[in-house]
């Protein structure tokens, strides 16, 4: 590969740091200025993981509703979609807009341009806004945000993990629905604040990029009827 060029870089809202877009032939990255790379066009299974666990679980319902905390690169997103049917409405809540404008260049082939797909809607700003204002409104929200309960990016990004943000996701599912959570390493005391809220909880490990990736940990939080 060639060397990864700087294409632009983006203010992190409520932060001092800044997003760097970044690429090197036909792949690119997403890093931050003070703590390296954050995503990359080569390693996304995870994520994929990420949607096909949950939204396989709420695809036979009526009129399926999503809500995706973090763009990313896309990929989150695009496995929703593929195992959501025609009636599912994905709603996304991205707090850079530069990372949008990013996705609907170039970077959208990767994932194959999911932000095209009628069923989404993207809401510039806090996902933590989302989840304050909305109750009983969605199937499953996937928050896929930062680095997980340890944050890196944002300090405010924190809320989402705290008991309060826990009460608000809980809040913001159906019955029955499905919280799940990313994040690049497990955390005990992050599935104990979600016992303590009312969510049934399991834990699943899945590689970044099939046999030889970083093992990540994905929190499937469920609420009760």
């Amino acid at each position: 590969m060639t060397p990864w060029k700087l294409l632009d870089t983006a203010q992190i809202p409520g932060s001092d740091d800044e997003l760097c877009f970044y690429q090197s032939d036909d792949q690119f990255s997403i890093n931050i200025k003070s703590g390296g790379q954050l995503m990359n066009t080569l390693e996304h299974e995870s994520e994929d993981s990420l949607a096909k666990l949950t939204c396989s679980k709420i695809a036979g319902r009526s009129q399926p509703r999503v809500l995706i905390g973090g763009l990313g690169m896309g990929f989150t997103l695009a496995a929703a979609l593929r195992h959501l049917g025609d009636n599912a409405e994905v709603v996304v809540g991205e707090l850079v807009p530069a990372v949008v404008t990013w996705n609907r260049g170039h970077l959208g082939k990767h994932a194959g341009h999911p932000l095209q797909d009628i069923r989404t809607t993207v809401r510039v700003g806090d996902v933590a806004k989302i989840l304050r204002a909305e109750r009983q409104a969605y199937d499953a929200i996937l928050l896929d945000v930062d680095n997980g309960p340890e944050g890196l990016t944002r300090k405010k990004n924190n809320w989402l993990y705290s008991m309060d943000g826990l009460t608000a996701s809980y809040a913001a599912l159906r019955p029955g629905g499905i919280l799940a959570v990313w994040s690049t390493s497990p955390d005990r005391d992050f599935m104990e604040r979600l016992r303590k809220v009312g969510f049934t909880v399991k834990q699943v490990r899945v590689r970044s990029d099939g046999k030889q990736g970083d093992l990540h940990a994905i929190w499937l939080a469920e609420r009760g009827p």
